[in-house]
């Protein structure tokens, strides 16, 4: 380059950290049509825009592996709860569920009606669904799944048994199209009431279109308490089947009788990433969320009400104190409460910690982006990794923590051009201090924005500055372009432009 080159953004004087594990450096960076146009000692250029970043980490956006944003999408575009803490894309369609295809007239049986779809906006095709969001981008790129529960609800008439023949046939139909249209891959949740009766041999042949694209299987597992092992070698066998990498969703071990077994099974989940490719993702935080339960010791722990819609009013509050004020049991009380999510404490920090420690394991959310009263997690879970995990604890350098989040997430989906920063990348980026980042997010202020964070681009526009939102909204559908079956090692750090100081 020339030392007179003008770009549209140029972040000056700030600390990289590229997102590929590799030491961090001091550079400039310059932004031009929504790619990263040069990295490196550009001190001769102008630009349209420059951002100060004098004591503040450059990094790739963040990448939410985990996310239920389907309908928030479109619904809540500026996508605050995300943006404000770093994330510049989401994958939406997880455990399962998915906000296409569905039918207008049908019912959503829990979990789907946490998608808050409302019938007049309900999407038959997957294609419907991405033109949509292509038509009104929110501030997040969005790469997305398509559900296996979804799937099920809208091929059979009951899910309280296995599906035959000619719904296996229809649901690979459905898969094909939604392919077709863009989706990334399939995602299951057979915890779920929805798919709790799929067959692994279902699942198989509702997948077989998965194979020729070597798309994805995400799966929220059958079982992550006393049968963890089984479920993992379940979620194993599909993809060695259909021959496409797996991902094993918001891993973790819950109940007590089961604290501590993540020394199982991640030896477990290292073994067999040496014969297939295996993905794996956490969120930082002790108490997970979901529908509101009455089964399967989901309340052996603190149960928090997040959102009801029966009893509104009962957001924010313990489940025990509701049932002892109803002279009730604590069933019978979640029952009354439903439909709703809830928070349930029911893990353990030394199993939280070993699995996000844990190097293949990519940062997810698993926010529910409903109700007043979420879990934290959706506001909180980056600034969470890098703030506490990282700095205090000293669980994992900070280039671990942000490739945790960007190149290691990228590859693992596919996201040509993201995740990294280097010439000709999409100018996905945040500018964050080290020293300050922190999640303030709480279960009694679950709204709270993360301290720290100074700026995100998103495609080469400044989305959040200051502590607000600018009103950019210029997110893009991203589609999957894997790598060759198989790769699991990370990817080497690209070249860079420009001088490393």
């Amino acid at each position: 380059m020339t030392q007179t080159e003008h770009y549209d953004l140029l972040i000056r004087g700030g600390t990289v950290i590229d997102g590929t594990k590799a030491p961090r450096f001091d550079a400039d960076v310059a932004v031009q049509d929504g790619c990263i146009a040069a990295v490196g000692d550009l001190t001769g250029a102008t630009a349209e825009r420059i951002l100060d970043a004098k004591g503040l980490i450059v990094a790739p956006g963040f990448i939410d592996s985990h996310t239920h944003d389907d309908q928030a999408l479109l619904s809540q575009p500026d996508m605050s709860f995300k943006v404000s803490q770093g994330v510049t894309t989401v994958i939406a369609g997880n455990c399962g569920i998915s906000a296409a295809p569905l039918k207008r007239d049908m019912d959503l049986p829990m979990p789907l009606n946490l998608l808050d779809s409302p019938a007049e906006a309900r999407f038959t095709t997957f294609a419907a669904y991405l033109d949509a969001l292509r038509r009104t981008p929110s501030t997040c790129n969005v790469a997305a799944l398509v559900g296996h529960s979804t799937l099920r609800a809208v091929t059979m008439g009951s899910l309280e048994r296995e599906a035959d023949a000619s719904e296996i046939a229809a649901m690979q139909a459905l898969l094909e199209e939604s392919l077709e249209a863009g989706a990334i891959g399939l995602s299951t949740g057979t915890f779920y009431p929805p798919a709790v009766k799929a067959t692994t041999e279902e699942i198989i042949e509702v997948g077989r279109p998965l194979t020729a694209r070597n798309a994805l299987y995400v799966t929220h597992m059958r079982d992550e308490a006393a049968q963890v092992m089984d479920a993992l070698e379940e979620t194993f066998r599909i993809g060695r089947e259909l021959g496409i990498p797996v991902v094993v969703s918001h891993h973790k071990v819950q109940n007590k009788a089961n604290f501590g077994r993540s020394q199982e099974t991640l030896p477990f989940i290292r073994e067999t990433m040496g014969k297939q490719t295996v993905c794996l993702d956490c969120y930082p935080y002790t108490a997970g969320s979901t529908m509101i339960r009455t089964d399967r010791g989901m309340l052996d722990g603190r149960v928090l009400i997040a959102s009801s819609e029966p009893h509104p009013e009962c957001a924010g509050r313990d489940l025990g104190d509701i049932a002892k004020e109803w002279g009730v049991d604590e069933p019978e009380a979640a029952r009354r409460l439903q439909p709703g999510t809830a928070i349930y404490f029911l893990m353990d920090e030394a199993d939280v910690q070993r699995i996000l420690a844990f190097d293949e394991t990519m940062v997810g959310s698993d926010g529910i982006p409903v109700g007043e009263k979420p879990h934290p997690r959706l506001w909180g879970t980056f600034p969470r990794v890098l703030g506490h995990y990282s700095r205090e604890v000293a669980l994992f350098p900070l280039e671990t923590a942000v490739w945790k989040m960007t190149g290691l997430t990228a590859r693992n989906f596919g996201l040509a051009g993201r995740g990294t920063i280097a010439a000709g990348q999409h100018a996905d980026l945040v500018l964050f201090d080290a020293g300050t980042i922190r999640d303030a997010a709480t279960y009694d202020e679950p709204t709270r924005l993360a301290e720290g964070i100074h700026a995100v681009i998103v495609n080469g526009s400044v989305a959040w500055t200051g502590g607000r939102h600018t009103g950019a909204r210029t997110g893009q559908v991203l589609t999957r372009e894997p790598e060759a079956p198989g790769a699991t090692a990370p990817a080497e750090p690209p070249a860079r432009g420009g001088a490393r100081a």
